[in-house]
């Protein structure tokens, strides 16, 4: 793989960019490997490429019935946090934050991180007692983030209205070192790493079906073939239950979509991400002027990509009264994402009733924040058979009333 840089930029000008060549290989499947990941997204790609870095496992498939990055990766609102109240989920949200900051050297790859800082509105009084509780928890797990004032909430954000007649902006919890990056971007750079160190990415491959015997996994049946493994990891987002029901488990999920819309292109005028939890709208401005607009998932469960008329209504009605400027603003395009919700509103990381197949899964709208910690656990979890990040998301908690409710602790889970 030829490596990027300012000098091999120069050198492919000068030859009119004849020279590159693809960024990850098109591999017919093997017949067997040791590893076989079922989801090419961030987490099943960032599962292999930790796979291969931290423990030399490099005889890896990552199987996609679609294209790569093409689920739920590709159709979320970049934000980045670790600001979680609950230990396990600060955990691996900060891990996951952390490694975002050098990823783009790590990987060779530019995935436009910019640590612009996320900011999450306290409109009631509820939330501003919720939010220093946050704040203190915070410091205690190492986790840097501060309770502002409203006066400091103008300075960094002097496109917003604290006075608004239904929910004035009292304060907020501010973390600086939160942001966003190029979704796209940190699935090809995962991707290319991956197919650098030997790996194969399959994608137009469907699983139909999960082979076992005497209770271990031995293989899947796909579209293309069968494809035998010693094991499996299953990191498919909202299809996480019909993968399951393959291996013959159930899972306590239920999938529904998450949509968001952008704006058409304007001059800069917010450079922070802004999170309004008590309406349920969040707001952050692309580098090509879009304003990012998301809000809850849908009250029913579903599995369309689409927008929806009620979505464009509840979401903007939401932020209008706190950026009065949203109402002057065209709709550029609306999409949906299908996000896989728990009942805790956690992720699930753990073995499963198949011996050597794993889930990685119950991700929710949270998703995209913690891609490299959730690859980084998982990867640990399969090659050793334990992770000290992924130990509390085990499905094992669900029988025996271990949740770790963040719905409720952080009033949000986005």
């Amino acid at each position: 793989m030829k490596r990027y840089s300012v000098f091999a930029v120069a050198r492919e000008a000068l030859r009119y960019h004849t020279g590159w060549g693809r960024a990850w290989r098109a591999p017919e499947p093997k017949k067997k490997y040791d590893v076989v990941i079922v989801g090419a997204g961030g987490h099943g790609l960032a599962t292999a490429y930790y796979l291969g870095k931290n423990y030399g496992i490099t005889n890896v498939a990552v199987i996609e019935k679609g294209w790569l990055g093409g689920g739920n990766t590709g159709r979320n609102t970049t934000i980045i946090r670790s600001n979680y109240l609950q230990d396990p989920s600060a955990a691996i949200y900060e891990k996951a934050r952390s490694l975002y900051e050098d990823l783009s050297q790590d990987l060779n790859y530019n995935i436009m991180f910019s640590p612009r800082g996320v900011m999450m509105l306290a409109q009631t009084q509820h939330e501003i007692r919720g939010y220093q509780r946050t704040a203190h928890a915070n410091a205690l797990q190492g986790v840097t983030t501060e309770y502002i004032s409203p006066a400091r909430v103008k300075q960094l954000v002097p496109i917003i209205n604290l006075d608004g007649p239904r929910y004035p902006v009292l304060g907020a919890l501010w973390q600086a070192r939160g942001g966003t990056a190029r979704h796209d971007a940190v699935a090809w750079g995962y991707a290319r790493a991956c197919s650098d160190m030997g790996m194969h990415i399959i994608q137009q491959c469907e699983v139909t079906g999960v082979r076992s015997d005497n209770g271990r996994v031995t293989g899947v049946d796909t579209t293309k073939g069968a494809i035998d493994c010693d094991k499996l990891g299953m990191v498919v987002a909202g299809h996480s239950g019909i993968l399951a029901d393959m291996a013959g488990f159930r899972l306590p999920i239920e999938s529904v979509a998450l949509q968001a819309l952008v704006s058409e292109p304007i001059k800069p005028c917010m450079d922070v991400v802004v999170m309004a939890n008590t309406v349920h709208g969040y707001m952050s401005q692309s580098d090509k002027g879009e304003m990012v607009i998301g809000g809850g998932a849908d009250g029913y469960n579903n599995y369309t990509q689409r927008g929806s008329f009620h979505h464009i209504e509840e979401t903007v009605r939401a932020l209008v009264e706190t950026f009065p400027m949203v109402s002057r603003l065209k709709m550029l395009r609306q999409w949906g994402g299908i996000v896989d919700m728990t009942g805790d509103r956690s992720p699930i990381l753990s073995k499963t009733p198949l011996e050597g197949a794993f889930i990685n899964a119950g991700w929710g709208t949270g998703g995209f924040k913690s891609i490299p910690g959730s690859g980084w656990g998982f990867a640990e979890l399969m090659a050793t058979g334990e992770s000290a990040l992924t130990q509390a998301f085990s499905l094992d908690r669900f029988a025996e009333g271990r949740f770790i409710d963040e719905s409720v602790a952080a009033g949000v889970a986005h």
